[in-house]
């Protein structure tokens, strides 16, 4: 089979571009997947090459691509007389079409015409009738044969059967066709012989040739002796196409010398293909051809049609007539897409080709030129290729959250006149990438949340969004960095990663914890996956959840309290001491107030409300105790407002000396209480012995066993007793009542001490109103005094005992005196800048930096208690003073520097319990 393919001739490819046709030359008929030619090999595509390009052909009909070889094969029957007629060239142009690039290239398949045909008649036999007048060297048209092959396949000639009175002529019309003629080579006689049989043969100039036969039925007749003849042999016209029905082409003329019936003339097309008649008439009276169809110069170009006059005898004549038609723009063009891609990627390049695209137009010339265009607007173009090529590709950047889809309507002109054009509309869909990153409603987010907040409680939420598609668009958040410690950041706040709240995993404590920053970032699902920042900064907002407490005054490590000495002498309005408290709370939460809850003497003393200072109302009368309790109350300013109390115990004495006799020479009446409870429980004891005698016995044992132990402790030798409630029943600002025993030692006792006997509460406190109702025991040595007040509910213990000067005395409203109607600072700067001033009292006090009262360093001491009372004996106050929402104290930088601990003096203020004599 290779020896049957002919290559015409191959232009080399370069860069995937061919300017000339690729040719091949094959025989019709040839068996299905019969090889052509190598197309892979002539395009310069190598075999590896091919699945990749995807080598394939736009006459699928006929041919296809073999994908392991590259080899053009053919696929169907390819019958040239079917493809191409009586044409004497015959090709099948189409175009093979590779891709990874796009390339289109013009294949050329010339059609070999091979002697499959024999000629043939279109009738059985022929039948003539010839004078007998008939001279010879007259000639009788014969049915000429058909032969569907071409060039030296087709007709090549006729021959007779051997025969006296006939020979044969053959004839060639302007179109190459022969037809043959009877030729008379003497005259004929009726009378001898009234009929002739003859066989006329076609045969073609195949290898081997190929015939076909017709019989002759001669009927010898009287005579005529005149034939018709045309006026010409070959008639000429031209026709547009699509003329009406009915419309005159043109009149062929025969004459006759004959007379009567042997001269009259009739007109007839000679047997031709069935088509002919269809598309034209002919008269046969005048011999005019007119249209009987419609016609196409799409479909035919050219008709040749024979015609033949016939008198009223025997004789015949032929003519040829030509008619030639002419193209009409009748034909729109036709747009065809041979690749298109309606799914384009949002970030394709520029010059990327979207489709390849074939304009037609069957008509010719102008007709048939086409060119296109789309809209302007659009981010796409047309750039022609090649003869009738176009390809669609970007012209500018596609944006798909813009425009997610185009509708391009492609428009094909061809130029005629008046010209015609069709339009094809397509939909190229824009795919999404992930261009686009996530972008937060806010710049930045301020949450506010108030402290004590349930655990797992949404506190905000952020939001995000995303115009991408699908994954590419959908968000989730995290928590990247916090100012708080990452290791226990998940135990203060997570988000929602899907919906972006952000939950509070405890409850938090403005105390501890004022406000943090949080970044939180949302992340597309796209590959490669884009984010977006926001700051959070959440601030907790304070509650009043915690009550004051209360750094002066207090109980030592060992639980006994503090005592202040008054000058009997003092005048009104003098500094006596100052409540010093703190809240840990900030803001109106942390404005504490001090309040007179019991008193000695209600009259004796005045309180300020907002400092804490505790001054004389009066001068001391003769009737007047020398010994004064105060229970002092401190309220915040929160809502419900939190408290806590104090205890005041202050002694009006010129020296120290003073304070022993007045102690012991004052005893304290004895506690009723005590007395009750005890005959409360000795009626139970016999009630209940009604029903379990046995039980009744032990408890009643047990309970005198334990009140006598108790109503007997203080009547030891040396020992006096009395008992008495110190705070009334009837306990205002939430302290509640304490009855307490007291023993008195007598002077004979040389080693005294201060001995609690006996605390019975009647009511439990509440937690943030501390009542301090101490016992108090004296003892008889006026030398060394101790004086101990152990409390069943301890406050934490202070440094050793110390005093101020009037003008330097701590607490939260200064060292000056207060405003007492209690201003409310406007906002919470003015707060803490209150608070600072207590540790700046008191770190100016515990350093010794300012001469407070007696002398400097002094501090005051020497005046009233002797030159041995020294800034060595004031405590460093600091290490008792809180700076709210911190952890940190004061401590004694001097104290420090000098590697000493603060030393306590006994002053004023003089504590008693179990210790030993200094």
């Amino acid at each position: 089979m290779a020896n049957q393919v002919l290559l015409h001739f191959l232009v080399p490819l370069f860069c995937g571009a061919i300017s000339q046709p690729i040719r091949y030359s094959i025989p019709e008929e040839l068996a299905k997947g019969s090889p052509v030619g190598n197309l892979a090999q002539d395009l310069g595509l190598s075999v590896q090459e091919l699945p990749a390009r995807n080598l394939r052909v736009s006459a699928e009909d006929y041919f296809s691509v073999s994908a392991e070889s590259g080899d053009l094969l053919v696929s169907g029957r390819i019958d040239r007389e079917k493809i191409c007629g009586k044409k004497s060239e015959c090709a099948l142009e189409f175009e093979s079409v590779t891709e990874n690039p796009m390339n289109i290239f013009h294949v050329i398949v010339a059609i070999q015409d091979i002697n499959d045909n024999a000629p043939h008649f279109f009738g059985k036999s022929i039948e003539l009738e010839i004078c007998e007048s008939a001279l010879p060297g007259v000639k009788f048209p014969l049915d000429s044969a058909r032969d569907a092959d071409v060039g030296s396949n087709s007709l090549k000639m006729y021959t007779l059967s051997p025969n006296s009175h006939f020979s044969l002529s053959t004839k060639e019309s302007p179109d190459g066709d022969k037809y043959p003629e009877l030729l008379l080579e003497k005259l004929l006689d009726r009378e001898h012989q009234s009929s002739h049989h003859l066989i006329l043969t076609a045969i073609d100039g195949g290898d081997p040739p190929l015939s076909s036969t017709t019989q002759i039925w001669i009927k010898v007749t009287d005579a005529n002796d005149n034939a018709p003849v045309f006026s010409q042999d070959v008639y000429k016209a031209s026709l547009r196409e699509n003329m009406p029905l009915g419309t005159f082409v043109l009149q062929v003329t025969a004459t006759d010398q004959d007379e009567n019936v042997n001269g009259e003339i009739t007109y007839a097309f000679l047997n031709g293909p069935a088509s002919t008649n269809l598309v034209f008439s002919l008269n046969p009276n005048t011999g005019a051809i007119t249209t009987n169809g419609t016609l196409d110069f799409e479909e035919k170009s050219r008709y040749m049609l024979g015609v033949e006059a016939r008198d009223g005898g025997v004789h015949t004549a032929h003519c040829n007539v030509q008619i030639e038609i002419l193209d009409e723009n009748d034909n729109v063009p036709e747009v065809t897409f041979m690749s298109f891609s309606n799914q384009v990627l949002e970030d394709s390049v520029l010059g990327t080709v979207i489709a390849l695209i074939k304009v037609r137009d069957k008509d010719s010339g102008q007709n048939g030129l086409v060119t296109c265009h789309i809209q302007e607007e659009l981010p796409f173009k047309l750039q022609p290729t090649s003869k009738n090529y176009y390809k669609l590709v970007i012209d500018r950047a596609l944006n798909r959250e813009q425009t997610s889809e185009y509708n391009i309507t492609i428009t094909a002109t061809d130029r005629g006149k008046p010209s015609l054009s069709s339009k094809t509309r397509v939909t190229v869909h824009i795919t999404d990438v992930n261009d686009n990153a996530p972008v937060f409603h806010q710049a930045s987010y301020l949450v506010h949340v108030a402290e004590n907040n349930p655990p797992g409680a949404s506190i905000a939420q952020v939001s995000a969004s995303d115009p991408d598609l699908g994954s590419n668009g959908q968000v989730s958040y995290s928590i990247i960095a916090s100012d708080l410690d990452p290791k226990a950041l998940l135990s203060f706040v997570t988000v929602n990663q899907d919906s972006g709240v952000v939950f509070a995993q405890r409850a938090f404590d403005h105390e501890q914890l004022r406000s943090f920053q949080l970044t939180l970032q949302a992340r597309d699902q796209g590959s490669p996956a884009l984010s977006a920042n926001v700051s959070m900064r959440v601030l907790v907002g304070d509650l009043n959840d915690n009550a004051p407490r209360v750094l002066y005054p207090t109980l030592e490590p060992d639980g006994s309290a503090l005592f202040d000495m008054v000058p009997r002498a003092a005048e009104p309005g003098y500094l006596v001491t100052k409540v010093v408290a703190v809240d840990a709370d900030s803001g109106h939460n942390a404005w504490l107030s001090y309040h007179v809850l019991q008193a000695s003497d209600p009259g004796l003393f005045s309180l300020g409300l907002r400092t804490g200072e505790v001054r004389t109302a009066r001068a001391l009368g003769d009737r007047d105790s020398a010994r004064q309790r105060l229970l002092v109350a401190v309220r915040d300013g929160g809502q419900p407002p939190l408290s806590a109390t104090a205890t005041l115990h202050l002694i009006f004495a010129d020296s120290l000396q003073e304070v022993l006799p007045d102690l012991n020479d004052d005893p304290l009446p004895s506690d009723p209480q005590s007395e009750l409870q005890f005959y409360l429980v000795v009626a139970l004891a016999l009630i209940s012995v009604l029903f379990l005698l046995a039980v009744i016995l032990a408890i009643a044992l047990r309970l005198r066993r334990s009140s006598s132990s108790a109503a007997w402790g203080c009547f030891q030798p040396g020992l006096s007793w009395k008992s008495q409630p110190v705070v009334p029943p009837n306990c205002s600002e939430g302290t509640l009542p304490y009855s307490y025993n007291l023993c008195v030692a007598s002077h004979s006792t040389t080693a005294a001490g201060f001995n609690f006997l006996h605390v019975a509460p009647e009511i439990a406190p509440p937690q943030d109103l501390l009542c301090d109702d101490p016992s108090v025991v004296v003892g008889g040595n006026n030398e060394n005094p101790k004086t101990s007040y152990d409390s069943p509910l301890r406050q934490a213990p202070p440094n050793t005992d110390w005093r101020f000067s009037q003008a330097q005395r701590p607490g939260t409203s200064g060292s000056q005196n207060g405003d007492e109607t209690g201003t409310w600072p406007n906002n919470q700067f003015d707060t803490e800048m209150l608070q600072a001033m207590i540790l700046a009292s008191a770190s100016e006090a515990a350093d010794g930096s300012s001469t407070l009262g007696g002398g400097a360093g002094t501090m005051g001491l020497s005046a009233r208690y002797g030159p041995q009372f020294t800034l060595q004996h004031v405590p460093d106050y600091r290490q008792n003073v809180y700076i709210p929402g911190s952890n940190a104290t004061l401590t004694n930088a001097a104290g420090k520097r000098d590697g000493k601990a603060p030393a306590g003096g006994n002053g004023n203020k003089k504590k008693s319990g179990k210790k030993e004599k200094k």
